[in-house]
């Protein structure tokens, strides 16, 4: 027999929010909701609209009050602002006219949260549903606890857009993949949020099918917030947030088919599928490095001597003339970058192929137009050298010394206009 003092001897209330995960996979709202209604998770019956015209036939289809939801990569969108109205990025409208007079205030125009940058997000599509009469909102999500290396439940009984000022109602329970959502749990979350036996049917279908959805998809987010109780006693998600495992990308294709990024990430995107990794940062010098440890030391030295590094870009292990090729082409497109270290230790990575692909990049794109310090150790580095000093490209000068090749890029770029 479950007891309550059993309960709270097995899960602790967690008073502070896990950390954020990193490198993974977001999706846009409507994208998430689709992904919910396949593992059969309740959600509203909604239309995606780009146009003002498309947003007024929907609301006139739906003949009622109506939902419209900027479609953008950040939370906060009901607290957020459009630089056109003034007005949120989650708006009621009664009728037709009022859908089209808010989606032309919303497309195109750039929404501010507290999570997109200070100059906002541009909007190019909203979604629409039908409004739901909220009864009662609720929190559910569930992710990876690093610490513990488990999955883990939070769940609270203050959803929505207030969720982070009442992280002290905010409750976390760890689970096993395996196990799934054990009575324990389930008695638990019925206790803490106040669900009747009959409401606790629903939720614990919830919760089953949101465990499915975070194994088979390789989640490392699925949010729920707000899931509502209506005033007709119906659990419905009224906004989702979905994240996955890059490492997934080879066996979650459909999903990551689905991928949007900001303009400013288009870039890292590309890169990403081309088996590259990188990193934007704000200052003018473009780095290329091989190693995560590498690139921290060269920001760390270029920013020692004076300079401020734009990016780094980590060519990792096996990377090919054509993924090489389409770095310097992004760092040569990039106005900010008016010089470029590159800083290559060959081990795995030989020397001498980065070198055949700098230089046959630097040809392909007419040169280099901004100074390029091009220092390599390593295997076949000295051969790689020669291979640099040998193309007589214009703006490109090799130096084998760590420092000396920071030094030398800093000094060759201009400072950082503030």
């Amino acid at each position: 027999m479950i007891t309550w003092r059993s309960i709270t001897r097995t899960f602790q209330r967690s008073h502070v929010p896990l950390k954020a995960q990193v490198r993974q996979l977001s999706l846009l709202e409507h994208h998430s909701y689709n992904l919910l209604k396949e593992f059969k998770l309740p959600v509203p019956l909604g239309f995606l609209v780009t146009t003002p015209e498309q947003a007024k036939d929907v609301v006139s289809e739906i003949n009622g009050p109506s939902m419209i939801k900027a479609q953008v990569l950040a939370g906060g969108r009901g607290k957020g602002k459009f630089n056109s109205d003034g007005k949120s990025g989650v708006r009621m409208v009664n009728s037709p006219n009022e859908a089209f007079k808010s989606a032309t205030n919303m497309i195109g125009h750039n929404l501010t949260t507290a999570q997109t940058p200070a100059d906002g997000l541009r909007v190019n599509k909203l979604y629409i549903y039908k409004a739901v009469f909220i009864a009662r909102e609720f929190y559910l999500a569930m992710t990876f606890d690093r610490q513990h290396t488990s999955p883990v439940l939070l769940i609270s009984s203050s959803g929505g857009i207030n969720i982070e000022s009442n992280v002290d109602k905010l409750h976390k329970l760890r689970f096993g993949i395996s196990t799934g959502i054990t009575d324990e749990i389930d008695a638990y979350v019925q206790a803490e949020l106040g669900f009747s036996d009959a409401e606790m049917k629903d939720i614990h279908r919830i919760l089953v099918q949101m465990v499915k959805l975070f194994k088979e998809k390789d989640a490392t987010l699925v949010e729920l917030n707000p899931l509502v109780r209506t005033d007709e006693g119906e659990f419905v998600c009224l906004d989702a947030k979905l994240g996955f495992d890059n490492a997934a990308r080879y066996r979650q294709k459909e999903i990551f088919a689905l991928e949007e990024r900001p303009p400013d990430e288009e870039e890292e995107l590309q890169l990403e599928k081309l088996g590259l990794s990188y990193v934007r940062l704000d200052g003018n010098i473009g780095n290329i490095v091989n190693g995560a440890g590498l690139a921290m030391a060269t920001n760390d030295l270029i920013s020692l001597y004076g300079g401020k590094c734009a990016n780094f870009l980590d060519v990792g292990g096996g990377a090919t003339k054509e993924a090489l090729s389409k770095g310097f082409e992004i760092l040569k497109n990039d106005q900010r970058v008016k010089g470029i270290l590159i800083n290559i230790y060959g081990g795995i990575v030989r020397c001498d192929m980065i070198a055949e692909a700098i230089v046959a990049a630097a040809t392909e794109m007419g040169g280099f137009k901004c100074p390029v310090v091009v220092r390599l150790q390593g295997t076949n580095s000295e051969k790689g050298l020669r291979l640099v000093e040998q193309s007589r490209l214009e703006n490109l000068v090799v130096e084998a010394e760590f420092e000396k090749a920071a030094q030398m890029v800093v000094k060759q770029t201009p400072p950082v206009e503030v």
